[in-house]
């Protein structure tokens, strides 16, 4: 006999994402790991005279959530920001802005985030002059939800040097006028960055709180692990500090940031992480890179012309040999790659790169990673397989419906749709899929996303239905993410000997209509067998 338990969860629907047992009825918990999963009446066995007893009412017991593309710094930065996601239309933008400057009179930024395209009067293009007609002596800049095109007033362009335009790299774009006055939106960080480089910095104190918000707010939804897709030393180094205080509530898998100008030699630091942070708690050994921008801004990279501007297919952050250079590079290094690719063209360079470093270096077992893939041409699908690069999307950036303002359906255009967001038809094709939420780019709630999974509709007649399976779904939230970060023999699924990463639901999900997913929360949360929440 191994010993009792430290706690005893029965009564529960136990989703184990384990599939020589997919289901159980109860578990057993010691110390960080899981004692035993199986049948209420054997799990009394292991029922000792201090252990605690939970009773789940028939409720979802499951492996803890694994967010595949996280972004912890930057959304955490966006908690101490002007919270615009609820604003669905001009009117209710300005209410949100007039309200928060008048709740703020001593703040010199006005800095908001989460905003919808085509926010301006009657959904148009939102402007400059629109922010200015709102607060014209106090510089705006807000963010898309997306983070990928900004929005500043005339004010901020001036100070920030830009109002008459700027060299700001490939694939970005200050939108000018036909006077060569700056339109007030940007496209792509570096646009954005003169402004943002003027808003101050907050201080480690700050940094420190809105974490623990953005980590507390995580366990709140059942969250115990992320991906985190940007990441430096400096990064690695605070995360470790939080982790030594008993701070860090979820488990960290670090991706190095790398962009066009990073010298290659710098992958030697990226390994360096690698052979640093191996702990249960944090980890590295990825590199990140951005291939496009995103559909919304033009800036996605095309296979062909965009649907409503015949004159861009958008453009890649690198040249192809630059770009195989890099991945062949890290490839050889034993480090995994995650490359940022929404446009079938963004997508098809990058397995390019994946097959030629394959030719290079031999194949091994690298899991090397696409990273959201709104579009992939169907000649793409089956290569996701035979390279081995796995599929790590977000089922709430696709649109659940059809929605004659929505950007992207018309920057792609009707004979894109079929093979938009294509869940199902990549899963079909041999590909593992790797779900998550790039949070702050959508809510961190994972059980949006599975909502949004399972009952996405066709934007037209005649679309395949890309919908998920919620066992699927779940799924790809854990499992396959534990295996995306190579952690499969720990986490991911609930198993005697994995760690006690779970969260417990007080409703069945697999009883729940579809319909009723995204409102659930959970009532218990735990990492490696210690409660981090509990409703």
């Amino acid at each position: 006999m191994p010993g009792f338990a430290d706690i005893l969860i029965e009564n529960a629907r136990v989703f184990t994402a384990d599939a020589a047992q997919p289901f159980a009825e109860a578990l057993a918990v010691q110390g960080e790991r899981l004692l035993f999963v199986g049948g209420r009446a054997e799990a009394q066995a292991f029922r000792g005279p201090g252990t605690r007893l939970v009773d789940a009412g028939g409720g979802t017991l499951m492996p803890g959530f694994i967010d595949g593309h996280f972004h912890l710094l930057h959304g955490a930065l966006h908690l101490g920001r002007m919270q615009l996601e609820p604003a669905l239309d001009y009117e209710q933008l300005s209410a949100s802005i007039l309200a928060y400057a008048a709740e703020h009179p001593n703040e010199p930024w006005l800095a908001g985030v989460g905003v919808r395209y085509n926010l301006g009067p009657g959904h148009t293009c939102l402007n400059r002059r629109h922010l200015d007609a709102l607060i014209a002596d106090r510089p705006i800049l807000l963010n898309a939800y997306d983070g990928h095109t900004f929005w500043a007033n005339t004010l901020a362009l001036q100070m920030a040097g830009i109002f008459h335009g700027g060299d700001c790299g490939p694939n970005s774009v200050i939108v000018l006028d036909e006077a060569g006055e700056a339109t007030g939106e940007l496209r792509e960080f570096a646009a954005a960055k003169p402004v943002n480089d003027l808003i101050p910095m907050i201080d480690e104190a700050r940094w420190r709180s809105l974490v623990q918000q953005a980590l507390a707010l995580a366990a709140s939804l059942g969250v115990t692990s992320i991906h985190n897709m940007n990441g430096n030393p400096e990064q690695a180094a605070f995360f470790n500090a939080l982790a030594e205080a008993g701070e860090l509530t979820c488990r960290i898998s670090l991706a190095y940031s790398f962009s066009p100008e990073t010298p290659l030699a710098a992958l030697q630091e990226a390994l360096a992480l690698k052979q640093t942070y191996v702990s249960s708690l944090l980890r590295a050994g990825c590199v990140k890179l951005f291939m496009d921008g995103v559909i919304e801004g033009y800036t996605g990279l095309l296979l062909a012309p965009y649907a409503d501007d015949s004159a861009v297919c958008g453009a890649a952050n690198y040249a192809p040999a630059h770009f195989n250079q890099i991945v062949a590079e890290a490839d050889r290094l034993g480090l995994q790659v995650a490359v940022h690719a929404v446009g079938d063209g963004g997508v098809r360079q990058v397995l390019d790169a994946y097959e030629n470093a394959q030719r290079q270096n031999g194949r091994r077992d690298a899991r090397h990673r696409i990273e959201h893939i709104e579009l992939a041409h169907p000649a793409d699908w089956p290569r996701f397989r035979a390279l081995g690069v796995l599929a790590s999307m977000q089922p709430l950036h696709a649109p659940p419906c059809f929605d004659e303002h929505d950007l992207w359906l018309a920057h792609a255009g009707r004979a894109r749709w079929p093979y938009s967001f294509a869940w199902q038809s990549l899963r079909q094709a041999g590909a593992t899929l790797v779900f998550g939420s790039d949070w702050p780019v959508v809510t961190q709630n994972p059980l949006h996303g599975v909502s949004n999974a399972l009952n996405r509709r066709p934007w037209d007649e005649g679309l395949p239905d890309q919908r998920q399976s919620l066992a699927d779904t779940l799924t790809a939230y854990t499992r396959d993410a534990a295996f995306a970060e190579f952690q499969e023999h720990c986490k991911g699924q609930l198993k005697a000997g994995r760690l006690a990463d779970l969260v417990l639901f007080p409703q069945d999900l697999f009883a729940a209509p579809p319909s009723a997913l995204a409102a659930l929360q959970p009532c218990l949360t735990m990492l490696g067998g210690r409660i981090v929440y509990e409703a």
